[in-house]
C-alpha cells in the first residue's frame, strides 16, 4: 500500500523535527520545507497528500502559500498550524478551503487525528472522482451548455472547444448546487453551509464565498 505524503511547513527547526517525528511514527512520508517558497517549489516537482503550514512565516506567510497551492494542487489536503490564533485569520483559513486550524502546541494526539481525517476526506473525495461518467450519471452529471460548453462535475471540469479549465473541490461543490437549483434562491450563509460543510455569520457569508463565486 503507497503510504501518504505529508508535507511540513515551518520556520522554526525544531517545529519541524518534532512534527515529522510524530508522523513517521505513523509510517507516513514526511518532508519538510524551511519557507513557504520551498513549499511552493517542493509542491511543483511532488505529489502531496496533505500539508501542516505555519501561519507565520518570514517571506511569504502561510495563507499565501496556501492560495499557491490550491492553484497547483488544488487536492492537496491544508491543515494550519498556528501559536496567533485570530477570528480573522481563521476566517481567512476557512475561506481557503483548509481542512484544519490547529493551535501551537498542538498534542500529538491532536496532530494525528486531524491528519487522518484530512487524508480520508481526499482518499474519499478521489474515488468520486476517479468514477467513471457512466457510472456516476445520477450523482454527478455532465450538463452541455447552448455554447458548446460542457461541465463535467465528475471530473471537476469545465470544457469549452480546446480549452479545460479546473476547478477545486469547492468550486466544483457550489457549481453544482447552482446548475442543479436552477431559479432557486439561496442565502450567502446557506451556500456556505452546503459548500464547505460549516456554519458562519451571516456577516461574514458573502466575504467567505466572493473568491469561489469570482473565478466561476
Amino acid at each position: 500500500m503507497t503510504k501518504n505524503t505529508i508535507l511540513i511547513v515551518d520556520d522554526e527547526p525544531v517545529a519541524r523535527q518534532s512534527l515529522g517525528d510524530i508522523l513517521k511514527l505513523e509510517n507516513y512520508n514526511v518532508a519538510s520545507a524551511p519557507n513557504g517558497q520551498a513549499a511552493v517549489e517542493y509542491v511543483r516537482t511532488h505529489p502531496v497528500d496533505l500539508m501542516i503550514v505555519d501561519l507565520r512565516m518570514p517571506g511569504m506567510d502561510g495563507l499565501e502559500v496556501v492560495q499557491v497551492v490550491n492553484q497547483l494542487s488544488p487536492d492537496t489536503e491544508v491543515v494550519l498550524l498556528t501559536a496567533f490564533g485570530s477570528t480573522e485569520s481563521a476566517i481567512q483559513a476557512l475561506r481557503l478551503r483548509i481542512h484544519d486550524y490547529l493551535l501551537k502546541p498542538a498534542s500529538p494526539a491532536q496532530i494525528i487525528a486531524t491528519v487522518k481525517k484530512g487524508l480520508a476526506r481526499r482518499n474519499a473525495r478521489s474515488k468520486t472522482i476517479g468514477t467513471s461518467i457512466t457510472d456516476a450519471d445520477e450523482s454527478t452529471p455532465v450538463f452541455s451548455l447552448k455554447d458548446g460548453t460542457v461541465v463535467d462535475l465528475s471530473r471537476r471540469q469545465i470544457k469549452q472547444k480546446n480549452k479545460v479549465e479546473h476547478l477545486t473541490p469547492a468550486e466544483g461543490r457550489l457549481l453544482r448546487i447552482l446548475m442543479e437549483n436552477e431559479g432557486k434562491v439561496f442565502s450567502p450563509r446557506e451556500l456556505v453551509l452546503l459548500v464547505q460543510g460549516y456554519d458562519t455569520t451571516q456577516r461574514e457569508a458573502p466575504e467567505i464565498l466572493r473568491p469561489l463565486v469570482s473565478r466561476l
